[in-house]
């Protein structure tokens, strides 16, 4: 059987990119080649769970657009097929004099990316949205929310299943060879052809392009993000999501308190290296993974741009304490009993040789490929305009 498309990937944005081909193309055979046994096996079913704004991101960039856009049509995909979601609200919290201006500056970035009712509040507002927050100002994010992804992934599955596509697990894709009219997709056990091929490896997207010939200089670096949960006694404390101000000489978000929709509280993540894409644990090794990145020049000026916060990091993924001193800047009353440990996630971070970290939603095209080389947070939230995104990139023969 000659496939009218081979998608690689069922994480969130390989079933949305295959929901949306087969609702353009009614008629299109169209297959999912997934290396583990199950849909949302790893970022997608690791990640906070967070319905993202759009508020942080560039205006018009990949980013900002399809997270607006993304953000509507995934409430109104969870409304119509009955996924837990919860828009409870974020607010973004500035704990002391100095913050303001950066404070100030995102309220300016998303009155221009058009957020739907964001607000400056101060202390006694923030103390009615979340009563045991610290902060002597915030954004208040009320279009932000929390959704159980993996149910939303499963509800793709079904719906893919329903519409004639199919889903072939424990098949890792292992090469990729253009062969004029079609594309041959080989994997650990089979061989598939394929009108159009597109990758949404995730984690290991940087290797399925390279198996099928591109050069890119980009390479995936993996990082952890560790969390704890909030013991049942406290979790009242949380109501919605509290989120710090970014460092803005760090990619990351810092720390935050986030109400899950299946319930609970997380608190996290941090950001630490990890040395296995798929590195789940503080002692997770494969040394090909490892050899692989250090290997890569980009990994070292990252490194040497960011160590000081990286061994902070390293600190607080070993500290406890460490980790709840900085989860007190939010909630002061936050005590070490009140966490206990939760399951970690492993980000996919792509990097150019000179260190930059690409920022933005990336592909890459051939004639009769696309690969999605770079769908950072909230490529989840974001996942449905994406698709549409990849739709128009392709052009099926």
């Amino acid at each position: 059987m000659i496939y009218d498309f081979v998608v690689a990937g069922a994480g969130i944005v390989g079933l949305s990119v295959t929901y949306k081909l087969l609702t353009k193309y009614p008629d299109a055979n169209v297959l999912i080649l997934e290396k583990e046994d199950r849909v949302a096996a790893h970022q997608t079913g690791h990640n906070s769970g967070v319905i993202h704004s759009g508020i942080y991101y560039k205006p018009e960039s990949y980013r900002a657009r399809n997270c607006i856009d993304g953000r509507h049509q995934l409430v109104d995909f969870c409304r119509e097929q009955d996924v837990t979601f919860d828009l409870c609200g974020k607010i973004i919290v500035a704990t002391d004099e100095e913050e303001l201006p950066r404070l100030q500056k995102i309220y300016h970035r998303g009155l221009e990316n058009g957020i739907e009712g964001l607000t400056m509040i101060g202390e006694k507002e923030i103390r009615e949205i979340e009563p045991y927050s610290a902060g002597i100002k915030a954004l208040h994010v009320p279009c932000a929310g929390i959704v159980d992804f993996t149910g939303v992934c499963k509800a793709f599955e079904r719906l893919i299943k329903e519409k004639g596509g199919s889903l072939r697990f424990n098949e890792k894709v292992e090469g990729i060879y253009d062969r004029g009219k079609s594309v041959v997709v080989r994997t650990n056990s089979s061989v598939y052809r394929a009108g159009y091929f597109i990758g949404c490896a995730g984690l290991h997207s940087d290797r399925v392009a390279n198996s099928a010939g591109l050069k890119s200089d980009i390479q995936i670096v993996p990082f952890r993000g560790e969390y704890y949960k909030l013991t049942p006694v406290v979790e009242s404390w949380v109501r919605g999501l509290i989120y710090p101000l970014p460092n803005p000489s760090f990619p990351f978000l810092g720390v935050h308190f986030t109400r899950m929709a299946n319930g609970g509280v997380e608190c996290g993540p941090n950001a630490v290296f990890a040395f296995k894409r798929e590195g789940y644990d503080k002692l997770s090794f494969d040394l090909s993974d490892t050899i692989e990145t250090v290997n890569f020049p980009g990994f070292w000026k990252l490194a040497g741009k960011h160590w000081q916060m990286g061994l902070n990091e390293y600190y607080r993924s070993f500290s406890k304490q460490a980790f709840v001193g900085q989860l007190q800047k939010l909630i002061p009353g936050i005590r070490l009993e009140h966490l206990k440990e939760s399951p970690a996630g492993v980000r996919a971070m792509a990097l150019k040789p000179n260190g930059e970290i690409l920022d933005d939603f990336h592909f890459e095209i051939k004639e009769r490929e696309i690969h999605v080389l770079n769908a950072p947070s909230p490529a989840a939230t974001a996942s449905l305009s994406i698709a549409d995104e990849i739709l128009k990139k392709i052009n099926p023969k």
